[in-house]
Parts: C-alpha cells; sequence; structure tokens
C-alpha cells in the first residue's frame, strides 16, 4: 500500500488522540551565561515596555534543545557558544497571556569577557549584571523564571547534557 505525506498526516490527526486538541505547553530555553560573577543579560522589547531577560527563546520545529539554545544564544548575543549543563527544568504559568511554559536553563560559563552583537531586531542591548544588580531590575525581570535560573544555577544544581535525548 502505498501512502503520500499529506494523507498519513490527515489520517494521523483525524484518529490520534494527541492532535489539535491536546494541550501543549511553549517550549523555550534559556542560558546562564556567567563569568567573574556576573550574568550575561538581554534588554528587550515585549510589547509595549523594556524588559531584562537571559537569552532565552521557543523551541522550533525537528530542532534539538541544545541547538535550540545554540541559536537563541547567537540570535541575542551574536556568540557562538556552547552550554555546559543544565541548571533546571521549569514548567510556569503566565496568568496574564493564558499560556504555560516548560523551560529548559542551560548554563555556559565562560572563561573571559566576551561582547556580541545582538542580531534579533527585539534585542535593544546585552548587559553584564551582578546578582545584586539583577534583584534590583526584579520588576523589569521579563518574568520571575530569571531569577530562579540564576539561584538554581548559584545553589550548584547541575544536570549533564548526556541526560537530554533525542531522536532529531
Amino acid at each position: 500500500m502505498k501512502n503520500n505525506d499529506s494523507t498519513l498526516s490527515a489520517t494521523n490527526d483525524e484518529t490520534n488522540d494527541h492532535g489539535t486538541e491536546q494541550f501543549k505547553p511553549n517550549t523555550t530555553v534559556a542560558a546562564v551565561i556567567h563569568h567573574q560573577g556576573k550574568f550575561l543579560f538581554v534588554e528587550e522589547q515585549e510589547k509595549s515596555k523594556v524588559v531584562f531577560n537571559q537569552p532565552a527563546g521557543h523551541l522550533e520545529e525537528n530542532e534539538s534543545l541544545i541547538a535550540a539554545i545554540k541559536r537563541e544564544v547567537l540570535e541575542e548575543t551574536g556568540l557562538a557558544l556552547e552550554p555546559d549543563y543544565l541548571c533546571g527544568i521549569y514548567y510556569f504559568h503566565r496568568p496574564d497571556l493564558k499560556l504555560y511554559f516548560l523551560r529548559f536553563c542551560f548554563v555556559i560559563e565562560l572563561t573571559q569577557w566576551l561582547t556580541g552583537q545582538p542580531q534579533d531586531s527585539e534585542i535593544i542591548d546585552t548587559h553584564w549584571f551582578t546578582l545584586e544588580q539583577i534583584k534590583e531590575k526584579r520588576q523589569e525581570l521579563r518574568s520571575s523564571m530569571v531569577l530562579e535560573c540564576i539561584e538554581d544555577y548559584l545553589a550548584g544544581n547541575k544536570i549533564p547534557l548526556s541526560q537530554l535525548k533525542s531522536n532529531l
């Protein structure tokens, strides 16, 4: 029997319980980038206000989590960096947006200061902040997960990248 892709997709959508009615949280990646007591942040536009965040973004179709974080870091900071490990996996609800997020937070520990040039037009600039400066900007952080990721990193949470499995 011969199947073409469109027939197979239509059949799967009609008979699959995991189709459009299935709840699917937004999968995102973020990076805690650290060097000598400072963290690399992006200043970005979120709707009509300016916020601070780690380099972060959404997982794209047919993209592994590691490929996603490398892409997001490059787009938002202009730096081609490799993640060292994860400091946490977070499930977060934003009632104001009526959205749920599943966030994988990676850690990149640098051995030297780096300065990049953001490639994403929504990124205004990059900044190196101390923990104290980040806490002072608590109201300007994109979400509470930003500080939570840094605190988990500072607590020594380490999930090896070898724990991430993918069939892509």
